[in-house]
């Protein structure tokens, strides 16, 4: 491969700045407590959360579904243990089990999303990272979306983009007893609002059982408003109640914008 690596790049340098950060701030609170010892980093692409995670003091085992990014994450990080295998396929669960999975830039890139996660639960034994490109809505639903064809995208180069209501409700669905918003995401653009853009990723995160920290906000799992099977769909069949619990489910900074825009329109 000739020239620098796409994930090398000024961009991915900023973005996996702040996305450690947070991970970091995170994972310095909860470690501990936890008892986390081993972590998978599923998708890790050349390996640069894996060695975040190593130098956190975890086992780190790292999985990816390109064999160029595995021989390379294995070249930066020799005390790793590097897998090529991929997030859809089953025989990813013959790794074992994990105290932390970490899946960072992955769960938008499949063709099968709801597939991975299953599998991303199995390998869980207490705390799942995951952050995520999301469309853009507000009900649990994903776009079939034909990808760019690079080295930082699918392998198929045609993924199902789910909202972040439909991955908080995938996480609820194959088995995590409880869903997490960051309270404080990433300081970067991709994960806020700017007048005339919108929020293009999110992190979250998952476990079995009730995580006590300031830095998480629980989610409730969504419901979808609209009933493909009937006649008129979407806002003509939206009842005042769906909207409340709608409106309830989002976060803070969410209700405050819906309010303003409101205000604004009337």
């Amino acid at each position: 491969m000739s020239g620098p690596r796409i994930f090398d790049q000024q961009h991915y340098a900023l973005l996996n700045r702040a996305r450690g950060e947070v991970v970091t701030r995170l994972l310095s609170e909860l470690k501990g407590p936890l008892d986390l010892r081993t972590a998978v980093d599923v998708g890790c692409g050349v390996g640069h959360f894996s060695a975040v995670l190593q130098s956190m003091g975890f086992e780190v085992t790292g999985v990816d579904g390109r064999r160029e990014n595995v021989e390379e994450a294995a070249r930066r990080n020799p005390k790793v243990a590097f897998h090529t295998n991929s997030v859809e396929d089953p025989k990813l669960r013959s790794l074992g089990t994990f105290d932390l999975t970490f899946c960072f830039g992955l769960l938008y890139h499949l063709e099968n999303p709801l597939l991975a996660v299953r599998q991303l639960h199995a390998m869980t034994k207490t705390l799942l990272l995951a952050e995520a490109v999301i469309y853009p809505g507000d009900e649990p639903v994903m776009a079939l979306i034909d990808e760019e064809i690079h080295e930082d995208q699918g392998l198929e180069h045609i993924a199902f983009y789910p909202t972040e209501a439909c991955l908080i409700k995938m996480f609820y669905r194959v088995g995590f007893g409880c869903v997490y918003r960051f309270r404080q995401q990433p300081n970067h653009s991709d994960y806020s609002r700017a007048p005339g853009t919108r929020r293009v990723r999110t992190m979250l995160a998952a476990s079995a059982v009730r995580l006590k920290s300031n830095q998480l906000a629980l989610a409730e799992e969504p419901s979808s408003v609209t009933r493909p099977w009937e006649a008129q769909i979407g806002e003509m069949t939206v009842t005042a109640a769906q909207k409340l619990r709608r409106f309830a489910s989002k976060p803070l900074p969410d209700k405050v914008k819906s309010i303003q825009r409101i205000i604004k329109e009337r």
